[in-house]
């Protein structure tokens, strides 16, 4: 059943409350307009016709799901199982693009990607431009053939490696705490299936799959940590689910028969031979062998050794390579770092792992390998000296990425030898974007969720970076390429993607850990009768804003010149001013596309000498459909903020960029920005802007 995760949303609040709800009720609770959810309901009905239910409406009473308690509670398992993601989360949804690739072979049209993911058919072409890089660097070439749709083509063996390769840079541990909190009998399958991994397997698969290695009571299965267990039951449910349609290993790896037929070896038969009887196929034995591989290289949450050189070792042999890192690594302060039993067990069961990977040439991600050597280079050198230690031992060369772990671990040692008492404060951060009221709110936005408490944040523009404000930051975060010789004062800076990728969090999140910890900069004097006359402006530019709010339609055939032009039009009925609108906002595009169509609408903001006043004003079609032009990517509505050049830049960026965030976050004022109705805005607006200056006074 593909549904929306609005619509799911509204069928787990039906369901769960079992009677009639009024649409007004549902949309509060939902938190969206009532149009919305009617626009929602409109086709839910062949979507329950599998379940033997039915969805009903009456005026003036409300909407329910009708049918036998037992299907409906079987709907309900079905929803609260499924993983709903946020459509508006470009990297989540490429993550699935790229799973939904894995999962199938074969010749696939951009239309099924859309539907899959609930966004333009333009959208998801970019998607794929995005994720090509990646699937090229595991041998899986994209092939766009026209009419057709899109293949992907690879070997079996590029396919299995892709597929490994990406949960070992998205297994999540997040997923893995959260097992902790269910009942044994419940958390092997629905912690994995509910995960995005899980998309990839078939739950039938998973569960037979689960059931043969619950069966099985050897010791090395039991004392297994939890990734690894995971890591194994999604190994092998991979491998029967591609088994099964007869995508088989085309060749044996070199290394294969180096493979002995030790204990490891014997369990991984045993596993195959309940997976023969299980599913009554026969198994190749290379499926053995990357199992076998699999257990060798998994952790454990005791550690034992039998004897074995370099995969399983006396423990005291092992102890001794130990010291001799820790030598390598600080000899003079070898002692402190030796009595640390944390990091001694946290390497012990590192290690083992580590030696299977070596000695077959495995490889392993290390998504912050970079950030690692740029933040911790004293370490992470310390570390590789470490790591000759073990590579002379080993007789094989030490990769980096394995360097960086073994960062990870004599880092968090010398942190603890060190015990210090941090006095952590409260981080300030300068959020940058051109004019500082649209992509800067959108940057905002983010961080405030992901990092919230730990800092407090101000947008700017580019040209707002005094020597007064460089003094009050600790740190920017700019979308634009932004130096000291840009801005006449020295500042720290982090230059970024505009939408915050994974490695643009990680740098902030080790710039704010170095800023907590360091004294906050001293201020020089009181700033109560400047923040009096700030109030004061604040207030009036408010009032001009809402008073001169304009709603205008175009033409939905309009290209992006002829709508800038069409704006300029709306906005001054003076020729010169008009061309100085045209060019502020075209230059202001040429630095990064202002269309959002994951957030549904476009952005046309700059500062002009074209106005003399702030001004926010909505643009809409005749229709109120859709922008036809491709260069809209299918939205419905543009939003035009222009700033005058005067000495209330300031003020006039904090009001706007604060309308930028509440498009992002109340879909209710969005939605009634997209219906058009002028005075709605206007009272919409109103209310926000309201709240913001009363938490602008409470800020001060």
């Amino acid at each position: 059943m593909d549904l929306t995760p609005r619509l799911k949303q509204i069928l787990m609040i039906m369901l769960e409350d079992g009677g009639v709800i009024p649409v007004k009720e549902l949309a509060q609770r939902i938190g969206v307009s009532k149009r919305t959810v009617q626009r929602e309901l409109e086709y839910i009905g062949s979507s329950l016709r599998q379940y033997r239910i039915t969805f009903e409406t009456k005026t003036g009473r409300g909407v329910w799901i009708a049918g036998s308690e037992e299907d409906k509670q079987k709907l309900l398992a079905e929803l609260r199982q499924k993983d709903n993601y946020d459509v508006t989360n470009r990297e989540e949804r490429r993550k699935r693009l790229i799973l939904e690739i894995l999962k199938n072979k074969g010749l696939k049209k951009l239309f099924y990607y859309a539907s899959q993911f609930q966004v333009s058919e333009a959208t998801i072409s970019t998607d794929l431009e995005a994720v090509e890089g990646w699937l090229g660097e595991q041998h899986l070439i994209v092939t766009r053939k026209p009419g057709s749709g899109i293949e992907v083509n690879g070997t079996e063996k590029d396919y299995r490696r892709a597929i490994r390769t990406f949960i070992e840079e998205n297994i999540d541990t997040q997923v893995i705490r959260e097992s902790y909190e269910m009942e044994e009998s419940e958390k092997e399958i629905s912690v994995i299936y509910g995960s995005s991994i899980g998309q990839i397997l078939n739950e039938t698969i998973l569960k037979r799959v689960v059931n043969c290695l619950s069966a099985i009571e050897d010791k090395r299965m039991l004392t297994l940590t939890d990734s690894s267990y995971m890591g194994l039951v999604l190994h092998i449910s991979i491998a029967m689910s591609r088994i099964l349609k007869n995508e088989i290993m085309e060749q044996r790896e070199s290394w294969c028969s180096q493979i002995a037929e030790d204990e490891e070896y014997l369990l991984a038969k045993e596993i195959v031979k309940r997976l023969e009887a299980e599913f009554a196929l026969e198994i190749p034995e290379i499926e053995i062998v990357y199992i076998c591989l699999h257990i060798k290289g998994a952790k454990h949450q005791g550690i034992e050794w039998n004897g074995q050189k370099t995969i399983e070792v006396e423990r005291k042999e092992l102890l001794d390579l130990i010291n001799e890192m820790i030598n390598a690594y600080d000899s003079e302060n070898a002692f402190a770092i030796k009595q640390d039993n944390e990091f001694i067990q946290g390497l012990l069961a590192h290690l083992q792992p580590t030696f299977v990977r070596l000695l077959y040439d495995m490889k392993i991600a290390n998504p912050v390998l970079e950030d690692i050597k740029q933040s911790y280079p004293d370490i992470f050198e310390r570390s590789r000296r470490a790591a000759a230690v073990l590579e002379e031992w080993m007789g094989k060369p030490i990769p980096e990425t394995e360097i960086g772990f073994l960062t990870i671990h004599f880092g968090a040692a010398q942190v603890r030898m060190e015990g210090k008492k941090e006095n952590i404060r409260r981080v300030t951060v300068g959020v940058v974007c051109a004019s500082g009221i649209g992509i800067s709110r959108l940057m905002l936005t983010k961080l405030d969720r992901i990092f919230r408490e730990r800092i407090q944040m101000e947008t700017y523009g580019q040209s707002d970076i005094t020597p007064y404000i460089a003094g009050k930051m600790d740190f920017f975060v700019s979308s634009i390429a932004l130096k000291s010789a840009d801005v006449d004062v020295d500042i720290d800076v982090i230059q970024v993607n505009p939408l915050l990728n994974n490695e643009d969090i990680e740098k902030i999140r080790q710039k704010i850990f170095y800023y907590e910890r360091i004294p906050k900069k001293e201020q020089e004097e009181t700033r109560f009768m400047m923040e009096l006359e700030q109030v004061n402006i604040l207030a009036m530019q408010i009032k001009t804003i809402l008073r001169y709010m304009e709603v205008f339609r175009v033409s939905n055939d309009l290209t992006f010149e002829e709508l800038v032009i069409a704006v300029s039009e709306k906005m001054s009925p003076y020729r010169d001013q008009q061309m100085m609108i045209q060019e502020d906002i075209e230059r202001r595009e040429k630095l990064g596309s202002q269309i959002f169509a994951e957030f549904g609408f476009g952005l046309l903001h700059t500062r002009t000498k074209g106005v003399l006043r702030p001004s926010f004003s909505v643009c809409v079609t005749r229709d109120r459909g859709t922008f036809c032009n491709p260069y809209f990517k299918g939205i419905q509505v543009v939003l035009v903020m222009l700033l005058p050049v005067d000495e209330n830049i300031r003020v006039n960026s904090e009001i706007l960029g604060h309308i930028s965030s509440v498009l992002i976050e109340d879909y209710t004022f969005l939605d009634t920005v997209i219906k058009g109705e002028k005075e709605e805005i206007r009272m919409g607006l109103s209310e926000h802007l309201r709240l913001f200056f009363n938490q602008y006074l409470n800020r001060i």
